[in-house]
């Protein structure tokens, strides 16, 4: 454990005033040395079995509650079968900034199990949002307590505006954050050496993982799990949350349903969503005509006056939007895919694809790869480059997919 803390102890206070600029390239060199180090610290003997990954979240007066007890529980659920005995994934450690009992935003009490001066060596840890992460006092201790851990942790994320004390560290200059939509603007004027994504769910680069919180803490959460434990475990604790889906990265925050939702009158209230959850079932006029209790022509004429476009082309849209997600679940077949949304066959599940996003299902799915091996490769080489070597000019994603509409 001393071994991954010696760089920062040694982080004198004057060196503390250029560090975020001048050590990023070493933080950026050493993440992969990091993760082995954090891998060998949770290491047992043969046998034993593996002590749960150190989670810690830090409150404070004010915190958001949905970006505390959303990740509190999803990590909470996790657990491996390790000769016939249960054995859980991660320890949850909440982390005051002092020992003091905290309210929430939403009027909640927390009692912080420990403080930042107290808190042990962790695997990831977690900066919710919430009003109280603007109170000078508190981002002023957690922002010199968050340059000192940087070096020894494995991951650290910052969920809405949680992002704040993150990026006044420095260690996001240059990097893709992403937040929540209302607060883009202001993170934006504020830290303008950051790249601010206010469409996403969440994203990361290297070891720091941001994401627009409330809800999307969740995601987060969920795709954490994914990362250490596999897909299996983090679609079993999506089903204990009862989520309709485990929604990826990229995903809007703004979604189409949502968008359809919002426009629509009391009686397409529900239609989008039901629409959304029924895919592979008869969606045609007439059938949510008849789920409207209206005549066909009256329901065509309403709902494209709503929804500017027809029924038929929202339809597709819907089954298009959510074939692009199951296109890239591991090990899926493309005519599995094709029926599950509603398609009656691979051909024309191919044509109607093409037409929506540019590209045949195949292509995109190995487009996508493509990309993800390429960001991949980018960060295996900077955990691998030599001290002093500049960085490598790297596109990335954005450049080969854009919006994934490849044929715009």
């Amino acid at each position: 454990m001393a071994a991954i803390t010696t760089t920062s102890a040694h982080v004198s206070a004057r060196a503390n005033r250029w560090w975020p600029i001048h050590a990023k390239q070493s933080l950026r060199t050493r993440t992969f040395n990091r993760s082995s180090q954090a891998d060998a610290f949770q290491a047992k003997p043969p046998g034993a079995t593996p002590a749960p990954k150190p989670i810690g979240i830090v409150i404070f007066d004010q915190v958001a509650s949905a970006d505390v007890m959303g990740p509190a529980d999803a990590f909470s659920q996790p657990s491996l079968s390790i000769d016939r005995r249960e054995s859980r994934c991660y320890e949850v450690i909440t982390i005051g900034i002092n020992n003091h009992l905290c309210a929430t935003e939403s009027g909640i009490i927390l009692k912080p199990q420990l403080d930042i001066r107290q808190a042990p060596q962790l695997d990831t840890l977690i900066i919710p949002g919430g009003a109280g992460i603007h109170d000078p006092k508190v981002n002023k201790r957690l922002v010199r307590w968050l340059r000192r851990r940087a070096m020894g942790t494995r991951r650290i994320a910052g969920l809405g505006s949680g992002v704040y004390a993150l990026a006044a560290t420095g260690l996001l200059h240059a990097r893709e954050v992403v937040t929540h939509w209302s607060i883009a603007t202001d993170l934006s004027s504020r830290f303008p050496r950051l790249r601010v994504n206010s469409a996403k769910l969440f994203t990361h680069d290297e070891s720091f993982y941001t994401c627009a919180g409330a809800a999307a803490s969740v995601d987060l959460a969920l795709a954490l799990i994914e990362e250490d434990c596999g897909r299996k475990i983090a679609l079993r604790v999506a089903r204990e949350f009862v989520v309709p889906l485990k929604r990826s990265a990229g995903e809007e925050q703004y979604s189409e349903s949502l968008k359809f939702q919002i426009q629509s009158c009391d009686r397409f209230a529900d239609l989008p969503a039901w629409i959304v959850s029924h895919l592979n079932e008869d969606l045609s006029v007439d059938a949510l005509a008849e789920r409207a209790c209206m005549s066909r022509r009256n329901f065509t004429r309403l709902f494209h006056n709503t929804f500017g476009k027809s029924p038929a082309q929202f339809v597709a849209e819907a089954r298009i939007i959510e074939a692009r997600r199951r296109v890239l679940v591991p090990r899926t077949n493309l005519a599995t895919v094709a029926v599950s949304v509603g398609f009656k066959s691979p051909d024309v599940f191919s044509k109607t694809f093409e037409r929506h996003v540019g590209v045949r299902p195949r292509t995109y799915r190995a487009l996508c790869k493509a990309s993800a091996a390429k960001i991949r490769a980018k960060r295996q080489l900077r955990g691998l480059r030599p001290k002093g070597m500049k960085s490598v000019p790297y596109s990335g994603a954005r450049r080969t997919l854009g919006h994934h509409n490849f044929g715009k």
